[in-house]
């Protein structure tokens, strides 16, 4: 899987730069997005032992992908009707031509019969939704949804299911629910973030010919957290490697209320690479943190001075620490001065291992 998401207007400029520089002009683009849904499509209905495939067209280039979707699986073999929102007849540019490749009729959705379906494949809308659904467009995803819950039917979104917003995952009045989506090129946020994760269902990426040069221009700042992201910065030990060229980490603990998070970082940062671990723990929590950890170091260390005598020792060289070390009542004894540069300490930060 690719790494980067991409915006809604991030995957527009993609589009544009892609179109512009004529490798492959809009029209390709369209045909191929149309194939890697029939693609989808049949692989789907052919698990599921149906026959009969209903798309629905939307008035704009999502509605373009789906009447060459029909096409293709007109052409494969399969019955396939489509239904249109709005006039197909004012429909431009890449969605007209696709909707002359179509070549038939394409009722509308007022005469969609529903219960006829086995798999319903929704191009209706796309990422690049600008506001809620309301009156026959939102009749129809409450129509389909009702259908899928009720019988078991199958629905593939096309980009996203229609109703949702791209880019934030939001739903817009209301959304259709989708066993499927297929994308273009690479993921959006409304792939990952709830509640769009949900109503995508099992979201696929398609590769239409769009190049990966464009990311160079476009400069996209969030991408899909896996191995891929960040296997290329972990360090490597050498053959000469020991312990301490692995980096030392160290993390804080809170009160014996507080210890949970020190010790998931801990296994966190032992996992991660480091080549030794200690969890610096005030004396209340000592034994509660001892007892619960294998292969990492407890050491004790109570209050600003007790860890600043544990990082004396320069080969302890990464510190996590949180709020819950200073959150805990102050002590008596304690100066104000001093506990508020015990809270001043306690600041979330974290220095990597180098």
């Amino acid at each position: 899987m690719k790494i980067e998401i991409l915006t809604t207007k991030e995957m527009a400029e993609a589009d544009r730069l892609t179109i512009a520089a004529g490798k492959p002009p809009g029209a390709k683009l369209m045909e191929a997005a149309g194939r890697a849904v029939a693609d989808r499509a049949a692989h789907l209905i052919r698990r599921r032992g149906g026959v009969k495939i209903e798309v629905l067209c939307g008035p704009g280039n999502n509605g373009g992908d789906g009447y060459v979707a029909a096409h293709v699986l007109l052409e494969m073999g399969f019955d396939v009707e489509a239904h249109t929102l709005g006039d197909p007849g004012a429909l431009k540019g890449d969605a007209a031509w696709a909707y002359e490749l179509w070549n038939r009729d394409a009722p509308p959705i007022d005469l969609f019969d529903i219960e006829q379906a086995d798999l319903v494949i929704d191009a209706l809308f796309g990422a690049g939704l600008a506001r809620d659904l309301d009156g026959a467009a939102r009749d129809l995803v409450e129509r389909v949804n009702t259908w899928r819950h009720a019988g078991g039917g199958c629905v593939l979104a096309v980009d996203v299911p229609s109703g949702l917003d791209g880019t934030t995952g939001a739903v817009r009045g209301a959304a259709i629910e989708a066993d499927e989506t297929v994308t273009f090129f690479r993921l959006k946020p409304a792939h990952l973030l709830m509640p769009g994760r949900a109503l995508c269902g099992t979201p696929v990426c398609a590769d239409i010919g769009i190049a990966d040069d464009v990311l160079g221009a476009i400069a996209p700042t969030a991408f899909h957290n896996i191995p891929a992201l960040w296997r290329a910065v972990l360090p490597v030990p050498r053959i000469d490697a020991h312990k301490y060229s692995r980096g030392h980490a160290v993390v804080v603990s809170g009160g014996l209320a507080a210890t949970g998070a020190a010790r998931l970082a801990a296994r966190g940062a032992l996992r991660a690479g480091a080549g030794l671990v200690t969890v610096a723990s005030p004396s209340d929590a000592l034994l509660v943190n001892a007892a619960a950890l294998m292969a990492i170091m407890v050491r004790r260390s109570d209050g600003p001075k007790g860890l600043a005598e544990l990082l004396a020792d320069a080969r302890k060289n990464a510190v996590a620490l949180g709020l819950g070390w200073a959150s805990a009542r102050r002590p008596a004894r304690w100066s104000r001065r001093r506990w508020r540069r015990a809270r001043c300490l306690a600041r979330p930060c974290w220095t990597p291992m180098r």
